[in-house]
């Protein structure tokens, strides 16, 4: 846990999420957007997962983000897309693309459950360019914490929840490389006490 961060996240939610953060995140959240920060707050304290949704056979989204849009859309948490251009001389000689699949006000918020890994670099490269265009100020992103690998080795389903995808330890060397460039970043692990065997 990022050093100062518990004076910004209640105890409850540490207890259910390992957590880590960039350039304060946590304290403008708190203190910037206390709004935005109390629905964050709500999902993440009713979220939770189950036996059934691991065991279920992979597809586009899995059921487990599912539950979290089920949180956030009815609360206008909205996917955001950002274009942008660079010319020279009136040519167009770059033009970029990022998406967020939740944004309310100047907070983005996003969550990897078990895709690619190289999915933490679109979604960090996302925060950052829409954080250098002025159109957030705090990035928070939700993976699989350190702890669920024991859950997935005693169900069986490790293979499918492999080294090569979307967990904390993918992401906090992105993190640490500064791959969100100066957007600060709220990251939390989904720990064990989320999990419900049915």
């Amino acid at each position: 846990m990022t050093p100062g961060i518990a004076d910004n996240i209640p105890a409850d939610v540490r207890k259910l999420y390992e957590c880590h953060e960039t350039h304060h995140a946590s304290a403008i959240l708190s203190a910037e957007f206390p709004g935005e920060y109390t629905e964050l707050l709500g999902a993440l304290r009713a979220f939770r997962f189950t036996k059934s949704q691991v065991l279920a056979p992979g597809g586009n989204e899995s059921h487990i983000p599912k539950t979290m849009s089920a949180l956030l859309r009815p609360k206008k948490w909205e996917e955001q897309q950002l274009n942008a251009a660079q010319t020279v001389g009136g040519v167009e000689i770059r033009s970029e693309s990022h998406k967020i699949d939740y944004v309310k006000g100047r907070v983005a918020f996003d969550l990897e459950w078990n895709s690619k890994d190289q999915t933490f670099d679109r979604d960090l490269y996302a925060f950052r360019f829409f954080f250098d265009f002025d159109r957030i100020s705090v990035g928070v992103l939700v993976t699989r914490g350190p702890d669920l690998a024991g859950l997935f080795k005693k169900l069986g389903v490790q293979g499918k929840y492999g080294a090569s995808t979307t967990h904390w330890e993918k992401l906090l060397p992105r993190l640490q490389s500064g791959r969100a460039g100066g957007c600060p970043i709220l990251a939390l692990g989904i720990g064990m006490n989320l999990y419900r065997a049915v």
